[in-house]
């Protein structure tokens, strides 16, 4: 019997090479980076990251995630049918056609699955199409589905706690008034490959009370499926760090709601359902609030009476090796006070070859930054700022 498990576990990760998810991920990843370059060079006339800076995360965030999330799923039995699985591929695809990754959620993907399988698959009008196009549809526990919803919106919140504040992209807009800010975008596309039983296989249950959620016949076989999670979101009246953070907590405790429903479901059926909704209009007003909540706040990076407001900071730049962060007002260049982009390069044209930098943290404390400098750095500390209005007039996407 382990041998067969053993060969059945493999043959399972190996699936993932047929999975259309996988491909279509990597794909979307490459085109999010491509997006952001063509956007941050419009604004600034230069890119601040490299177009697969969100491919990084893509490949390096989630697999130790997907292995936790694997050992869970294994262990009480989730069982999914590949029908279900190629259900989520297609609402996958037609989700992303919006260009919005925050739709790529699972509380959207799996939340919007499990509504379309409890509704239209049983529909008397649509009943034909998915018994044609999938028809193994109903081999799939709904309580098992809500549960694995649970856990991958726990990775969502987690991987946004974790990374969602990391590299950030720096931008500008127009303010209600009519005047140039700033503003800070993140995107990101996370890929979770998680081992799920599947219905069918050349292995039979070693426990009497494995799998915990059943369908299908008693044999089983393993398929890793790649989860593509999304998350966007534009900060203009925060620090993103403090913004970000934010939403990672809410998102952590609509996971911790949903999984409560879902352990529910297990005696009342219906809560499965409930929770799938639950999950998809609560994301959404989360979004919505946290737009509602950002937009009634001043812009955070704007020009101010004294001192100039860090945007963004090119990575390997001298500014990151002075240690420079974003949100930091520059309020004094050696020695001399600036408030414009204009002063702060002329005052470092005082002295060529040292920079001393009188800076206002993020806790209103001054702190003094100061570091050699070398032929032509004064030209590239690697410092974005809030653009004049004559020298951006495009409004941001």
């Amino acid at each position: 019997m382990a041998s067969e498990w053993l060969w059945e576990l493999l043959t399972g990760i190996g699936r993932v090479l047929t999975q259309p998810l996988l491909y279509y991920g990597m794909l979307l990843a490459g085109f999010v980076g491509w997006r952001r370059v063509k956007t941050e060079r419009r604004h600034f006339h230069i890119r601040v990251y490299d177009w697969f800076h969100e491919s990084k995360f893509f490949w390096r965030s989630g697999l130790g995630i997907g292995l936790l999330l694997s050992f869970a799923t294994v262990a009480a039995g989730v069982i999914v049918s590949p029908d279900w699985v190629m259900l989520l591929f297609y609402v996958t695809v037609l989700l992303s056609f919006t260009l919005h990754m925050r739709l790529l959620s699972p509380a959207y993907t799996i939340g919007l699955t499990i509504l379309l399988v409890a509704v239209l698959a049983k529909y008397e009008k649509t009943k034909p199409f998915f018994a044609t196009y999938f028809p193994k549809l109903q081999e799939t526990n709904s309580s098992a589905l809500t549960l694995l919803l649970a856990l991958l919106l726990l990775a969502e919140a987690f991987l946004i706690l974790r990374n969602g504040a990391e590299g950030t992209s720096p931008q500008l807009a127009k303010s209600k008034r009519g005047f140039v800010v700033g503003e800070h975008w993140t995107e990101r596309l996370w890929l979770i490959p998680v081992l799920l039983p599947i219905p069918s296989g050349a292995i039979t249950s070693p426990f009497s009370w494995w799998p915990l959620f059943p369908a299908g016949d008693d044999s089983y076989s393993f398929m890793l499926v790649p989860f593509l999670l999304g998350f966007s979101q534009r900060i203009q009246g925060m620090h993103p760090h403090v913004s970000i953070r934010l939403t990672g907590r809410r998102v952590m405790w609509l996971a911790i709601v949903v999984g409560g429903l879902a352990v529910a479901s297990y005696w009342y059926n219906l809560l499965a359902i409930v929770a799938a909704a639950l999950s998809l209009i609560a994301r959404e007003w989360l979004a919505f609030w946290q737009h509602v909540q950002d937009r009634s706040q001043p812009p955070y990076f704007s020009k101010r009476a004294h001192g100039l407001i860090i945007l963004g900071i090119l990575p390997n730049s001298k500014a990151e090796k002075m240690e420079l962060k974003i949100g930091e007002v520059i309020v004094k260049v050696n020695g001399m006070t600036v408030k414009t982009e204009e002063e702060f390069y002329e005052a470092l044209q005082h002295n060529r070859a040292y920079c001393k930098l009188e800076v206002l943290d993020e806790n209103g404390e001054i702190r003094f930054v100061q570091g050699a400098l070398y032929e032509d750095e004064h030209h590239e500390l690697g410092l974005l700022f809030v653009q004049e209005r004559k020298k951006w007039t495009t409004e941001a996407v």
